[in-house]
């Protein structure tokens, strides 16, 4: 072994700086949990309607995903670890305000903070492990701890989550980040190595608003569609998000420095990468919003208790993510991702099958199947986008592996929810009885929680009829989504295999 060899090798230190990087990776994962663990009590708290507890949901992500690219070249600019540690700040500051929001409205400002402050943790943490780790074993290594970082706080979430909901009010799941953001805030500059790109052109902060801009307007139509039908709003608001996308586009194509490289995008090998790591999102996050609320509010189990059911994902995610790159030693990746998507889609196919709450340990036994198949997509297509990059673009790099990553997750819960809401409101609407028609078709239109709660108020006999129509139209829901989520991931499995079959793990991307 020669003395450079010995060099690019990761002493105790950087082991440690991947620690204090874990710590807001598992408070995203956390967050994100709890969150859903605490829909039902918002939503009987607030009182916001079908689209806003989407929003509430799914605005966070969105956020992250149009400034990721932004921050992850101003982290280049300036330096990441002063992007991260100035973001902590942020995202604590943005917790407290969501932690005591009153009204809908103010939850959902509060999460689109939040996502702003968290676009500049996930491409920070990534492109300095990128710094820390110049062993390319030793970062695949570091790469998969940092995913796992997001499968423990998955684990602690739900329990800690439960536990709070049931002891104090929903707003206590966002105070929890703030502890950990101090923490962070402390340490991170003695233990962190500061690096920026000497030659970082300036951020162009225009291309940046137009990517979020019509990013969110094309949502903002597509749930206005799935709410209401079309409508001149929705469609004219899609027309907008579709004429500002591109605008951003020729804009990226005239600057010499753009926020996004598209010449990127000509390699189909990259863009499979992307399109895989982005999908397998989608149909992670669009589900996890039902399962919290069938388990809830379908099956009837307390948040504590949900929250310990629940644990079933982030055991699969977790030990998937540690046997992964084991296995990755000695298979092909593509061939550890396809057999990863096909455990997946056979997971959500039996969540499909999922029809009340005799059929718990089923729910249970597909959570963790579909979590174990698709953690080592997530892990191997993470890594094969950073390394594609040179140091000195890592913070771009990652930030366009993580934009794909949130944006999907983000669009999963808007379009999957979308499609859940269609599907459940079709259901109720076709299952009411001619009596009950007309003075309770409003429960198509109102979230789970609310429709229930409108159901339970309704006299005598009816709150019994209408309160089982409702739970069996959102298991027909629940039961659609599922099935096209197992769609989604057995396409995905045919992508991998053709386009991904010759790649390694060390490789820049591979023949086209």
């Amino acid at each position: 072994m020669t003395d450079s060899s010995v060099q690019t090798k990761a002493t105790k230190k950087e082991w440690l700086g991947l620690l204090v990087l874990a710590l807001p990776c598992m408070i995203y994962s956390m967050d994100l949990t709890v969150l859903n663990l605490a829909l039902p009590q918002i939503s009987a708290d607030l009182k916001p309607s079908g689209a806003q507890l989407l929003w509430i949901v799914d605005i966070y992500g969105f956020f992250v995903a149009g400034s990721l690219i932004t921050m992850g070249t101003l982290g280049d600019s300036i330096g990441r670890r002063k992007i991260l540690i100035s973001g902590a700040i942020f995202f604590g500051l943005a917790s407290s305000v969501a932690a005591f929001s009153k009204s809908a409205e103010t939850l959902i400002i509060a999460r689109a903070l939040q996502g702003i402050a968290g676009a500049t943790l996930a491409p920070s943490t990534l492109s300095l492990i990128r710094v820390l780790f110049k062993d390319a074993q030793q970062r695949v290594m570091a790469i998969g701890l940092w995913g796992t970082s997001f499968s423990l706080g998955a684990l602690i979430g739900p329990i800690l989550g439960g536990a709070l909901i049931e002891k104090f009010w929903w707003g206590s799941v966002f105070l929890i980040n703030i502890p950990v953001m101090i923490l962070l805030v402390i340490i991170g500059p003695r233990i962190l190595p500061e690096y920026k790109n000497p030659n970082a052109e300036k951020t162009d902060l225009i291309s940046a608003g137009l990517s979020l801009m019509a990013l969110l307007s094309i949502v903002f139509g597509i749930k206005k569609l799935a709410e209401h039908g079309f409508s001149w709003l929705s469609g004219l608001t899609i027309g907008f998000g579709l004429v500002i996308g591109v605008l951003f586009v020729r804009r990226q194509k005239k600057l010499t420095t753009p926020l996004i490289d598209l010449k990127l995008f000509n390699n189909f090998t990259f863009n499979a990468l992307l399109v895989t790591n982005a999908l397998t999102m989608f149909v992670l996050f669009g589900t996890f919003i039902f399962s919290a609320q069938y388990i809830q509010l379908v099956m009837g189990l307390s948040p504590l208790v949900a929250g310990v059911w629940s644990l079933s994902s982030p055991i699969g995610f977790l030990v998937s993510s540690l046997v992964a790159p084991q296995l990755a030693k000695r298979i092909r990746p593509a061939f550890i991702m396809a057999a990863g998507l096909v455990f997946g889609a056979i997971g959500f196919f039996l969540a499909s099958q999922v029809h009340g709450s005799a059929d718990l340990y089923l729910l249970v036994v597909s959570n963790i199947i579909f979590s174990f198949g698709c953690s080592p997509v997530l892990l191997f297509t993470t890594n094969m986008i950073v390394n594609s990059a040179p140091s000195e673009k890592a913070g771009t790099a990652a930030a366009l592996s993580e934009t794909g990553n949130e944006l999907g997750g983000a669009l999963g819960i808007a379009l999957l929810g979308s499609f859940g809401t269609f599907m459940f409101k079709k259901s109720v609407l076709a299952a009411l009885p001619s009596p009950l028609f007309a003075e309770y078709q409003q429960t198509a239109k109102a979230t789970l929680e609310n429709a229930l709660q409108i159901a339970k108020a309704a006299p005598g006999e009816s709150s019994r009829i209408l309160t089982e129509l409702i739970q069996q139209a959102y298991t027909k829901s629940f039961d659609s989504v599922m099935l096209l989520s197992s769609a989604v991931l057995v396409g995905l499995t045919i992508l991998v295999l053709v386009k991904m079959r010759r790649l390694t793990l060390e490789a820049e991307h591979g023949d086209d």
